[in-house]
């Protein structure tokens, strides 16, 4: 059963029903119906991601991730990090509130500077440790390039490999682009020679991510997850299902 009903988003979020219905149909296909998980979106708020905040495609990222953890979680909500050089914001989307959402939160934000990974990073992991959840988490941690700072990225997931954190990267930009070396490399990175366990995926949602449907999104962003929770409940990562 999800974690909020098909009323309750038709009532809150009529706009989401329809990603709301794909994304149960995908949770269903990868065998994770009824699973619950905190969901987190991390978003991309350096100077060359202007483009896609102008024309719509982060905002419809974050509804498609609202879309999804309304069967993973109850609270109607999604805490949402923009990072650039530093930390902009550690803010929340929310069902009764999503429409333009993206574009208020980023319209005061001011500068948008570099890209730093493990800064955004270390404010999920403060948040969700701060919450209290039991859950695992599942984090959408959208970016269209790589980190000024590698090695403390890597540094950073290696850690976080022993907590109940799912980091599931999502690259905006041409597929083919070396931007998206670095995020392959995090993907493949040595179990356990460099971490616990595999707790990251990646996957390039193309140079204008809008195009790629709901089904294909919903089916990139669970690929890997299922077999980091298997994993992560083997080492006592995460509690028994």
């Amino acid at each position: 059963m999800a974690a909020i009903s098909l009323s309750k988003v038709a009532s809150t979020a009529p706009a989401l029903v329809s990603l709301y219905k794909s994304a149960g149909a995908s949770l269903a296909e990868h065998g994770l119906a009824g699973q619950r998980a905190a969901v987190y979106l991390v978003v991309d708020h350096s100077g060359s991601m202007r483009p896609y905040f102008k024309n719509g495609s982060v905002q419809a990222l974050a509804d498609r991730v609202l879309g999804l953890a309304a069967h993973l979680d109850d609270d109607g909500q999604v805490p949402v990090v923009f990072f650039s050089t530093d930390v902009d914001a550690v803010t929340e989307i929310a069902l009764d509130d999503h429409q333009g959402r993206v574009q208020r939160i980023a319209a005061g934000l001011g500068h948008m500077g570099r890209t730093n990974y493990h800064l955004a990073m270390d404010a999920v992991i403060d948040h969700y440790l701060d919450s209290g959840a039991t859950d695992p988490a599942l984090v959408v941690f959208q970016t269209d390039g790589a980190p000024t700072s590698r090695p403390a990225a890597e540094r950073y997931l290696c850690k976080a490999a022993k907590l109940p954190l799912f980091w599931q990267f999502i690259g905006f930009g041409n597929p083919r682009s070396r931007q998206f070396d670095f995020l392959r490399r995090l993907d493949e990175l040595d179990v356990p020679g460099k971490r616990v366990v595999d707790n990251a995926g990646f996957f390039p949602a193309g140079s204008d991510p809008r195009r790629m449907s709901d089904a294909e999104l919903y089916d990139r962003l669970l690929g890997e997850f299922p077999q980091w929770l298997a994993a992560a409940r083997k080492r006592g990562i995460v509690g028994p299902a």
